[in-house]
């Protein structure tokens, strides 16, 4: 059950009940691919530096441990010991980056395992069903992410194929849900809007989409090549024919400047690894700009990542000391690095969720984005 509180512009502050637990709306999913955050992250340190959602993706724990396997266990949040809510992409972006390996049919997708080249086969009804053996609290619908430079013919019947699986995802999922053996009947469905950067086929699939009245609905298929400037005139252009009474989820995005621009253009939802891939190479994150932990200047510099933050590496470590960890390759460096950055995006979405409350977000926003532009210039 999602509901608004608050609207400041476009922007939305709202507030999602689920089986469990409350999920405070804007909000980042800190992503945790295979059922862990990369950068021997425990979901211990997730309570620790203010996780809400945990996603993990679909094609990669069916591929390994396999579904079954943690349907046997008690379900993902069983299996790695978290009891906040997850949600679970349904392995369609994986399904399509792996284009040599793959054939796309109406009853769904044939494609070769990364891990060991054996055949698999995903439609609507085996990503459901998947999904609903790792139980998790959200599960993303079942769509093909064209290119985005495909051609708007391809696009077309792409999209229009992608409405044909989301109703089938919705049938097998309400389906699912009521067998006696599903370990979460509660499992909410979001279905994707597709579309690429062609705003009349956006809009079109956003209206047919909202008439299956879903749980909510995502924004798919941006940050997959297009500039940032595109991204936010699609975001202008659909975000509006999808429910204001649902959530919003832009899927795989982004840098702290693009939630930033996404929340202004009302959406709830957001993810990406950029955090923790950076973290694991030494850069970052800091109201500042972003520091690469590697360079020289930090040999001697024995502040903490950033003043006045309140994650583990920042209260206990110097620079300095960091710095030498990822030179010498030492585990604990992405570790601190990777924990920093997720505390800042938490923190991040905190100040948000606040400055949206208070009336402020544009304010806010705008004192932001000049820190971190500034302090980036003197990072340089």
């Amino acid at each position: 059950m999602y509901e608004l509180l608050k609207k400041d512009g476009r922007a939305k502050r709202g507030r999602l009940q689920t089986v469990h637990g409350t999920i405070e709306t804007p909000v980042f999913m800190n992503v945790g691919t295979a059922a862990a955050i990369k950068g021997a992250v425990s979901t211990d340190d997730l309570r620790d530096i203010k996780t809400q959602v945990e996603l993990s993706n679909t094609y990669h724990l069916h591929v390994r441990p396999g579904d079954e396997v943690v349907k046997k266990l008690g379900g993902l949040h069983r299996f790695m010991n978290w009891d906040r809510p997850i949600l679970t992409d349904s392995g369609g972006f994986q399904v399509f980056s792996l284009a040599s390996l793959r054939k796309i049919r109406e009853e769904g997708v044939h494609f070769h395992s990364h891990v060991d080249g054996r055949k698999i086969f995903m439609g609507p009804e085996e990503s459901m069903q998947i999904q609903s053996n790792l139980a998790s609290t959200i599960a993303m619908a079942f769509d093909e992410c064209p290119s985005s430079v495909a051609d708007k013919k391809y696009i077309e019947l792409s999209v229009q194929r992608t409405t044909r699986w989301l109703k089938r995802c919705k049938d097998e999922m309400t389906r699912l849900n009521s067998l006696p053996d599903t370990i979460n009947p509660h499992q909410m469905l979001f279905g994707i809007n597709q579309g690429g950067v062609y705003e009349d086929i956006r809009i079109e699939h956003a209206k047919q989409i909202t008439e299956l009245d879903l749980d909510g609905y995502a924004v798919g298929g941006l940050a997959v090549g297009e500039s940032h400037e595109e991204m936010y005139r699609i975001l202008d252009a659909v975000v509006p024919h999808l429910p204001e009474n649902k959530p919003t989820y832009l899927m795989g995005v982004g840098t702290p400047a693009n939630i930033l621009e996404g929340v202004e253009r009302g959406v709830d939802f957001f993810d990406c690894v950029y955090p923790t891939r950076n973290g694991r190479h030494g850069h970052v994150y800091t109201n500042r700009g972003k520091l690469n932990l590697f360079n020289a200047k930090y040999e001697l510099d024995d502040r903490p990542i950033e003043e006045g933050c309140g994650c583990l590496a920042c209260r206990s470590y110097s620079r300095a000391y960091i710095r030498h960890l990822l030179k010498a390759r030492e585990m604990l460096g992405m570790r601190l690095c990777v924990l920093h950055n997720l505390y800042f995006y938490n923190t991040m979405m905190e100040e948000i969720r606040d400055a949206l409350d208070a009336g402020q977000f544009k304010e806010y926003k705008k004192r932001k984005l000049d820190g971190m532009s500034q302090g980036q210039a003197g990072n340089k």
